[in-house]
């Protein structure tokens, strides 16, 4: 693969590098790993290593390996204890879990651990995969599944890059007595909008926030978008179009909405070029299949 692949890959173990100086160093011994963060725990089964793993957060929910593993609690709000319990001799952490008051505790007690930078974009996910691989002495698989990755994240780009009418996507993280969480910018949901050929529809603000009525119409999103999963985030298509506001939009005219499992879409691990391509598909299926991309997986 002599195109994009050596760049980005260059590009990958820079940032690597950068973000994680210790990361060229494996763990002195990562018999016994705790993984926090799903894309992570996707990775090191990924490279082949999942009989190292002990224990993981609760967003780890793939592959269906991961559930036979302990649950240690969920990333941003690890418990030292819980997770001493797995006996770890290693432990991998996604940036942004903690809190950090839990990993000086962690640190204290003796378990190397490494933070491994999120960055939602095609050369973050490779950045992830390099770091995971040099953490766990395995560098050359990693290097062979960063470009298995990298081309089909590619392929996966491609596919909407001549679409010439973008569609507004507002992602909907959750309905709440009647309030619309939606995503602004800098999320891993704008990230992933974009690598399919969307727009946000919602560039006023950062993060998630709650949006009033006014603001949903201003936004016009053609389609919504939405994690497939229960809990706090569940609210059913009804739920949603009974809201006066996107009754007003052409996605709640036409009633379009894309549900996605959510670790799946935002996650951005190996499968990611999958969930942009099901999600480039889904936004613009008719009119790939007239430019003969609708099968290009």
């Amino acid at each position: 693969m002599e195109r994009s692949m050596p760049h980005r890959l260059m590009l990958a173990a820079c940032a690597a590098l950068f973000a994680l100086p210790a990361a060229a160093d494996p763990f002195p011994d990562a018999t016994r790993l705790v993984s926090i963060g799903g894309s992570l725990t996707e990775i090191v089964y990924a490279l082949g290593e999942g009989e190292r793993l002990v224990g993981r957060d609760s967003t780890a929910i793939y592959p269906p390996e991961a559930l036979a593993l302990p649950d240690l609690g969920y990333m941003r709000a690890l418990s030292p204890e819980g997770v001493l319990s797995a006996g770890p001799t290693a432990l991998l952490v996604l940036e942004g879990s903690g809190p950090p008051e839990a990993l000086d505790v962690l640190e204290a007690a003796g378990v190397p651990y490494r933070v491994v930078p999120e960055d939602h974009s095609h050369e973050g996910i490779l950045a992830k995969i390099a770091a995971v691989g040099d953490s766990l002495g395995v560098p050359d698989r990693a290097a062979a599944l960063s470009a298995e990755i990298d081309d089909a994240l590619d392929r996966a780009e491609a596919l909407t890059r001549d679409v010439a009418e973008k569609r507004r996507v507002l992602f909907v993280l959750s309905v709440d007595g009647g309030k619309i969480q939606a995503s602004g910018t800098g999320t891993a949901a704008d990230a992933i909008i974009a690598l399919a050929g969307g727009v946000n529809a919602v560039t006023e603000y950062e993060g998630y926030k709650a949006l009033s009525e006014e603001a949903i119409i201003a936004a016009r999103p053609d389609v919504i978008l939405m994690m497939d999963r229960g809990g706090d985030h569940a609210a059913t298509d009804a739920d949603l179009l009974a809201s006066p506001a996107i009754g007003l939009t052409p996605a709640g005219r036409d009633a379009t909405i894309i549900r996605l499992d959510g670790a799946y879409l935002l996650g951005f691990g190996p499968r990611t070029a999958d969930a942009v391509t099901d999600l480039a598909r889904a936004l613009y299926g008719a009119a790939l299949a007239r430019e003969g991309q609708g099968d290009g997986r």
